[in-house]
C-alpha cells in the first residue's frame, strides 16, 4: 500500500510540474531602498484606491503604522485599520478582517508586518472575492482562482516571504490544525523592502526570521520537481545573500546595508520556493505552530537541519553545490561537501541564540503532527524525500531528542 501511495504522489507531483509551465508565476512589483514607504500613497492611487484596509500585529500597528497611515491620509484616502492580528493567524482573525472590509466599503488591501498580519490580509481578501466558498474548502492549492483587490506587503521581518508568496498560513481556531492556502492570485501587487521598517526588529526575531528565509532557499532548491532556472538562481542567490548578512543583521540591528540584503534575499527565497515548493519542514514546523504557538521561523530553523540530516545522500549534490556557492567547502565529495553545509546551518543557529531541539512536545501529540504534517506535504510537496508515518515519527523523536542532548 506504502508503495501505491507513493507512485501516486509522485505522479501527482509530475502532472503539477507539466502543468505550472503553461501558468503565469508572476512576482510582485518590488519597491525597494530606504524611505521606500513613502511611495504607498502613489501606489494606492495609481491602483485607484479610496479605501485601503490597512493590516497589522499590534506592536506594528502601535510603533510603525501610524506615520505611514498619516501619509495616506494627508494624500486623501481613508484609512481603516486593524491592528489585532496575532501570531499563526486564525480563521477568527481572517473572517474579523474581512467582515470590517466588507462593513467599511474599502477596495484594497495593506500589510504590514511579519508573515502573520500578510497572511492574515491575504486570507480575508480571499474571502471576500469567494463569499460562498468555506475557507475550510480553500487549503491546498488553487482553491481561490479569483483575482484579490490591490494588495501592498510591507515585511518589517526579512524571512516569511509572504509579500512575493502565493501562500496565506492560517490556524482553525477550532481544531488548532495550520494549512495552508496557495493560489496564484494570492501574490501581492507591490512589495514595498523598506530596511527601515526592520531597523528596530529584535535580534531574536532577526535571528529566526532570517533562517525562515534560509528555509524557503533550501527547500525550494531541493524540490525534486518544479523548479525553474530562475528558481534554483534565486535560491541560490538567497542562500549566499543569508550566509553573508544574516549574522551581521543580528549582531548590528543598524545595519542598513545588511537589512537591506537581508529583504531583498526573502523576497528572492520567496519567489523561489512559490515556483518550486517547499517540503517536509515546513509540513512539520505548521503542526508545532498549530498545537503549541510556536513562531515559524524558529520551528523552521531549528528542524531545518534535521531534516537536511535525515534525507541523506538524496541531497547530497545539491547541499554541496550551496556548500561552494558560500564558500564553506569547495573541494572533497558530495557528501563531505553537504555535510559541512548543514554543520553551518547548525552552527549559525548556535551562534543566534536559536535551539537545536525543542522540549515542549508532548509524546500524545505526535500521531496528530504526523497525521497534520503528511496530509499537508503528501501529494503537494515535491519532497526530495517522501515521509510516511514512520519516518515522520522519527524526525519528531529527534527534535525532541536535540533538545534533550543540548541540556
Amino acid at each position: 500500500m506504502e508503495g501505491l501511495k507513493k507512485a501516486w504522489y509522485r505522479s501527482f507531483q509530475f502532472a503539477v510540474n507539466i502543468g505550472g509551465r503553461f501558468l503565469y508565476w508572476r512576482k510582485p512589483i518590488p519597491v525597494t531602498g530606504e524611505g521606500s514607504t513613502d511611495r504607498i500613497p502613489e501606489l494606492l492611487k495609481e491602483n485607484q484606491v479610496t479605501k485601503v484596509m490597512v493590516v497589522t500585529g499590534r506592536h506594528v500597528g502601535r510603533e510603525l503604522a501610524p506615520a505611514i497611515l498619516e501619509k495616506i491620509r494627508n494624500a486623501g484616502i481613508a484609512c481603516v485599520h486593524f491592528s489585532e492580528v496575532e501570531a499563526n493567524p486564525s480563521t477568527t482573525t481572517v473572517f474579523k478582517i474581512r467582515d470590517l472590509y466588507l462593513a467599511e466599503g474599502c477596495n484594497g488591501f495593506l500589510a504590514i508586518g511579519g508573515g502573520s498580519p500578510m497572511d492574515a490580509a491575504k486570507a480575508a481578501a480571499a474571502l471576500v472575492v469567494r463569499p460562498h466558498k468555506p475557507i475550510t474548502k480553500m487549503g491546498g492549492l488553487f482553491k481561490v482562482l479569483h483575482k484579490l483587490p490591490p494588495f501592498i506587503a510591507v515585511p518589517t521581518t526579512a524571512g516569511t516571504g509572504s509579500e512575493t508568496t502565493i501562500a496565506a498560513v492560517i490556524t482553525e481556531a477550532e481544531t488548532h490544525h495550520k494549512y495552508a492556502i496557495m493560489d496564484i492570485c494570492l501574490v501581492p501587487r507591490y512589495a514595498v523592502l523598506d530596511p527601515e521598517m526592520t531597523r528596530n526588529l529584535p535580534a531574536p526575531t532577526t535571528a529566526t526570521t532570517g533562517m525562515d528565509a534560509l528555509t524557503h532557499a533550501v527547500e525550494a532548491y531541493l524540490c525534486w520537481t518544479n523548479r525553474t532556472k530562475e528558481s534554483d538562481r534565486l535560491a541560490e542567490e538567497a542562500t549566499v545573500a543569508i550566509f553573508r548578512y544574516l549574522e551581521r543583521a543580528y549582531q548590528d540591528g543598524n545595519d542598513m546595508q545588511a537589512r537591506g540584503e537581508m529583504l531583498v534575499a526573502a523576497y528572492k527565497a520567496g519567489y523561489a520556493f512559490t515556483r518550486a515548493g517547499v517540503g517536509n519542514v515546513h509540513a512539520i514546523a505548521h503542526t508545532l505552530g498549530g498545537l503549541y504557538g510556536t513562531p515559524h521561523g524558529l520551528a523552521n530553523a531549528v528542524i531545518l537541519p534535521i531534516v537536511l540530516e535525515d534525507y541523506g545522500e538524496k541531497v547530497y549534490p545539491r547541499l554541496a553545490r550551496l556548500a561552494e556557492l558560500t564558500g564553506l567547502m569547495t573541494q572533497g565529495s558530495d557528501e563531505t561537501k553537504a555535510k559541512a553545509f548543514i554543520q553551518e546551518v547548525y552552527a549559525m543557529n548556535r551562534r543566534m541564540g536559536i535551539p537545536r531541539g525543542f522540549d515542549h512536545i508532548r509524546q500524545e501529540d505526535i500521531p496528530q503532527m504526523v497525521q497534520w504534517a503528511l496530509q499537508e506535504a503528501n501529494p503537494t510537496y515535491p519532497v526530495p524525500v517522501l515521509y510516511d508515518e514512520q519516518r515522520c515519527t522519527r524526525v519528531i523523536q529527534r527534535i525532541i531528542a536535540a533538545a534533550e542532548k543540548q541540556e
